[in-house]
């Protein structure tokens, strides 16, 4: 009996662990530090950087020594044959019988000579070439812009990853609070189906007592169907509202979480006056650094055509090896080998390009100063933007509070006046707009709730403030 009872015991602890390990708990700070590690976006800048670094590498080993290996077989299926001038020769007789003997020439399988020449074959039916180059770049302008370039691209692509972190937050902070949205609003029209149901079945025992009237029935009937569609609503809408808070986790739709906190004390945790009357630095704002950035590769772009007029200076050296034969006999110890090595140095100058260089650089120039206005343009956003991001903040606070102290009213009014009606002394439309209203404000409280996160989270990112 203990063994079983131990069994059972072991079981039920398995289980319990698993479903443990299976239900992700979160607070929102640790929503946000997971979803920087594991989220898409934030793999995908992660896999961005070291595209740059290979890229930056890539353009560096332009300028390296460069050395090639190359091998050449060749097997004549049928040789080629030359014709020498007989006439070029004193004695044509005795120059025939001497290329015979030298080529090893059978005249029987030779084909036959055009008057005046003398067929020959030269060389082996079958060679071997093999050979090592080394090449150095010595002068390129395009080669010194175009590695400034890769630098410049995988500054940008760091802060590009830093962007990413941002909108991270901030797409977090909000599925998270819709989330929590979904959970409260689905609380409270549970809490408010409960109250109706009560309301509606003490309605139907006065009505069978003949003491109201059959409206105030129907009319409470058509409140409570509202409200149950209501929540129908809320409970689809949260299984959406998971899902898209996994997306940006970066996990499966599938995974399950667990909400650590609420969103009534998120709320709270999220105001902060000090905020609104923070300082504004656009030149440390990651857009206007990206914007920099953007300027820089186009003065490089316009560098890059001016260093085409310059010119260009390469070196190379050779050294190769060559084998001959009738047969294959390359592998063989005694096969013999000849030795060559080649060095050269080549200077390519740019003369006249039909005044294309001069049109691609004036492109290049056009579109530097489309970057230095896209950069003012952007200043002049940034500071706009933070101070609609601060207005809107203060706004989210104020709303907030005037909804948290509506709710709180519309509550006692609507409890208010279902006792006068069941007291006799108010009707069911009284009734029906005190909870019409009452629900209203719900709403409007659970929405000022996740509005006064979201826009706490967006001003944050017009601040650029960074994330600790």
């Amino acid at each position: 009996m203990k063994k079983i009872v131990l069994v059972l015991f072991t079981v039920f602890f398995i289980q319990v662990a698993n479903a443990q390990k299976e239900t992700l708990q979160l607070s929102l700070k640790e929503a946000i530090e997971y979803a920087l590690k594991n989220s898409y976006n934030t793999k995908i800048a992660k896999n961005d950087i070291k595209k740059a670094k290979e890229i930056v590498w890539e353009t560096t080993a332009v300028g390296l020594p460069q050395v090639n290996a190359r091998i050449d077989y060749q097997n004549f299926l049928k040789q080629p044959v030359s014709l020498l001038p007989a006439g070029a020769f004193d004695n044509r007789e005795s120059v025939v019988e001497t290329v015979e003997e030298f080529f090893d020439i059978n005249r029987a399988t030779s084909p036959e000579a055009p008057e005046g020449f003398i067929p020959v074959i030269f060389g082996t039916k079958q060679n071997v070439n093999a050979s090592v180059t080394l090449t150095q770049l010595i002068f390129d302008g395009s080669y010194l812009v175009g590695l400034q370039a890769s630098k410049t691209f995988l500054k940008i692509s760091k802060q590009a990853e830093e962007k990413t972190e941002l909108l991270t937050r901030e797409a977090v902070i909000n599925a998270y609070g819709n989330v929590l949205v979904t959970e409260k609003s689905i609380k409270i029209l549970r809490g408010n189906i409960k109250i109706l149901e009560k309301n509606y079945s003490d309605a139907q025992k006065i009505y069978e007592n003949g003491f109201n009237e059959e409206e105030d029935i129907e009319q409470l009937e058509i409140t409570l169907g509202n409200v149950k569609n209501q929540l129908r609503s809320a409970l689809r809408m949260k299984e959406i509202a998971y899902q898209m808070l996994n997306i940006s986790l970066g996990n499966p739709n599938k995974t399950k979480l667990l909400l650590t906190d609420s969103l009534d004390g998120l709320a709270e945790k999220n105001i902060n006056m000090a905020l609104i009357g923070a300082e504004f630095n656009f030149s440390e704002h990651i857009d206007f650094k990206i914007s920099e950035n953007d300027r820089e590769t186009k003065r490089l772009m316009m560098k890059l055509e001016q260093s085409k007029y310059l010119p260009s200076l390469s070196a190379f050296v050779n050294y190769g090896r060559q084998g001959f034969s009738d047969s294959f006999t390359f592998l063989n110890g005694n096969q013999e080998w000849f030795d060559s090595s080649l060095l050269g140095v080549s200077l390519n100058v740019p003369i006249f390009s039909s005044f294309s260089r001069k049109a691609k650089t004036a492109q290049a120039k056009i579109a530097l100063e489309t970057a230095d206005l896209r950069l003012e343009e952007t200043k002049q956003r940034l500071s706009l933007q933070a101070k609609k991001a601060k207005s809107e903040y203060q706004l989210s606070i104020e709303n907030y509070q005037t909804s948290k102290r509506n709710a709180g009213l519309a509550e006692r009014i609507e409890k208010k006046q279902r006792i006068k009606f069941f007291e006799g002394i108010s009707s069911s439309f009284d009734l029906l707009q005190a909870q019409n209203q009452l629900y209203a404000q719900q709403q409007n409280y659970i929405q000022a709730m996740l509005t006064i996160i979201a826009t706490k989270a967006t001003l944050e990112n017009a601040l650029n403030l960074q994330i600790k």
